[in-house]
């Protein structure tokens, strides 16, 4: 297993964007995320019953989005960092077969917590936007 050495507080400049991460939805990480979350809704794992109730097929859960959108960001911060506050809404839904692409940028920097805006976007519009709030861990002075 490679353990992501990440960033310090220090390297963190306000306005910084973080990489693009395109997240293919497929219908195996819909349904399983779902079910890891114990949310068994028909909605997230049962096509007919989704179509039913008004959806074009099943679609990702809360959950799971807050999950991306932590991972996103602790992804980029590295293993130095502990998520404080996730604040998302949610727009279009993720469905079968598209790409959520998450963006980011460092928006604030303060007392070893950084604040990043974030966005995950598919084909219909905007999924999930809003801010990740992480602290880094104090750094060792010799």
């Amino acid at each position: 297993m490679t353990v992501l050495a990440g960033r310090s507080y220090a390297d963190v400049v306000v306005g910084e964007a973080l990489p693009e991460l395109a997240i293919p939805l497929t219908r195996t990480l819909i349904v399983a995320t779902a079910i890891a979350t114990r949310d068994f809704q028909d909605v997230h794992h049962d096509p007919s019953l989704a179509k039913e109730r008004g959806s074009k097929d099943v679609f990702m859960n809360i959950l799971t989005s807050n999950g991306l959108v932590g991972r996103y960001v602790t992804d980029w911060a590295g293993s130095a960092s502990t998520l404080r506050r996730i604040a998302i809404r949610l727009g279009a839904p993720n469905y079968p077969g598209d790409t959520m692409t998450m963006t980011g940028e460092v928006v604030s920097k303060e007392d070893g917590v950084v604040v990043v805006k974030v966005q995950g976007a598919n084909s219909l519009g905007n999924h999930a936007s809003g801010t990740v709030a992480v602290a880094f861990k104090e750094e060792e002075r010799p």
